[in-house]
């Protein structure tokens, strides 16, 4: 019992690093949203082009998933996703000069850079899975996961009326190269902090054993050296023939499709439809995103409690995502109200919605196969991040075709109850998936046999 009283808390200085590396994440996706309005004035851009140029991230993003899983299981989370970071954050500074170029340069060069920066940040949310997976018992993966997940709100909180001012103040070109530097910053920070729980010199003997014995990967990045060990792409073929993870693939797909519509459009939907200065809607986009903050770390919360009371994995995983799933629809009401205040309330209810539902990545903590974490994640995060392609290009021919955002908030609503749907009755039980023709793991309480220390 002394032992236990005496145990370092190490795994909650790795999640504060999770959480900050993805708020960072987030804010550089989000910076061409809150310029994009004022950057389709001066540079020309109709809603189609301003749609491709929002697109350029998933492009890169769905194409680097599935190489960057590769590099995580081979050279481990702390060095790949260090470099993810600094790269990703040069990208976003460079965008801050291209209006130096000539006109009929620009546009172009703002989708390329949007392109690396995309690539770049592809290992960034597979390293979240596999580190929590590694640091974190069963029973407390899905907080962690609500947490690092909740970051995406708790960017738009903080950067989206320090975007808009700076964007009203100084020109949307400021927005790229102050976040490229705070970026470039934490690199530094990840290196110093970020380790595997057995080779953390702030950690102590007592927590290792504590969150071994509960569930966490430990040995995740030490199996990698051995001979034999590491990801094999035959593997993809056993991940993507399971129904349990196509319907999981699905449901991530539709859930992404609300994501980004509030990363992209979200802020131009409220300037251009709602008729909204870019100072106010940088401020008024926060709002439904503390919402989203608080309902992210709600669904993790409410999840592992379920657990903690002895439901199953299965029970406590899915309903948070259905139920939230279901009140993201609520943004379609949008389009029956004129009141600015009724508009923020609703979006606030589905923002708090897709918070509640968004435990994606702690179904993947619970079901990837521990010799290929990185991997599972990354064709987790391609299947689920192909929306950030066809969400932006969609809503962008929507409003060109329509002349208004009506259709495009009906068909984020859709994909909200496509994603319930799948987890529902696709999906099935939620268990770790066994290799074949691998040694089975060591018991694991996310097959089912959780027995969490109270």
């Amino acid at each position: 019992m002394g032992d236990v009283l005496k145990q370092t808390r190490v795994r909650y200085l790795i999640l504060l690093m999770l959480f900050l590396v993805t708020t960072i994440n987030y804010a550089d996706r989000a910076t061409i949203s809150i310029a994009g309005s004022t950057m389709q004035k001066e540079l020309g851009i109709d809603a189609v082009m301003l749609g491709y140029i929002f697109s350029a991230f998933g492009w890169a993003y769905v194409l680097g998933q599935i190489p960057g899983g590769w590099l995580l299981d081979r050279f481990g989370s702390k060095r790949v996703y260090a470099v993810s970071i600094f790269t990703w954050s040069v990208f976003t500074l460079l965008q801050g000069f291209v209006d130096t170029l000539p006109v009929a340069w620009t546009v172009v060069t703002l989708f390329m850079l949007r392109f690396l920066v995309g690539f770049a940040e592809a290992p960034s949310f597979p390293g979240n899975a596999r580190i929590v997976a590694a640091w974190f018992p069963t029973a407390e993966r899905g907080t962690a996961s609500a947490v690092f997940n909740s970051a995406q709100y708790f960017a738009t909180v903080l950067f989206a009326p320090l975007m808009g001012w700076i964007v009203h103040s100084f020109g949307w070109e400021h927005v790229f190269i102050v976040m490229g530097v705070i970026g470039i910053l934490f690199s530094g920070v990840w290196m110093k902090f970020i380790y595997n729980p057995k080779e953390h010199p702030l950690i102590n003997q007592a927590e290792i054993d504590h969150i071994a014995a509960n569930g966490a990967l430990v040995d995740m990045d030490q199996n990698r050296r051995l001979p034999g060990n590491g990801p094999k792409w035959a593997h993809i073929r056993q991940l993507v023939t399971s129904r349990m993870m196509v319907g999981i693939y699905l449901g991530q797909y539709c859930i992404n499709a609300i994501t980004y519509f509030f990363l992209t459009w979200f802020p131009v939907y409220l300037v251009q439809e709602r008729g909204m200065t870019i100072l106010k809607a940088g401020i008024i986009a926060s709002l439904p995103a503390i919402c989203g903050f608080i309902g992210g770390v709600l669904g993790g919360v409410l999840s592992d409690g379920m657990l903690r009371r002895g439901h199953s994995l299965t029970l406590a995983r899915k309903t948070p995502i259905v139920c939230g799933m279901l009140l993201s629809m609520s943004m379609i009401l949008c389009n029956y109200v004129e009141a600015d205040w009724m508009v923020v309330g609703f979006m606030a209810l589905a923002f708090f919605g897709k918070g509640i539902g968004a435990l994606g990545w702690a179904v993947m903590s619970d079901t990837s196969p521990k010799q290929i974490a990185g991997l599972s994640g990354g064709i987790f995060n391609t299947c689920g991040n192909l929306s950030s392609i066809t969400t932006p290009i969609v809503i962008g021919y929507i409003i060109a075709t329509t002349g208004s955002f009506k259709w495009a908030l009906v068909f984020v609503g859709v994909n909200a109850l496509l994603a319930a749907f799948s987890y529902l009755f696709i999906v099935g039980e939620i268990k770790r998936i066994e290799l074949k023709g691998e040694t089975p793991a060591a018991t694991d309480p996310a097959d089912g046999a959780v027995n969490p220390v109270r």
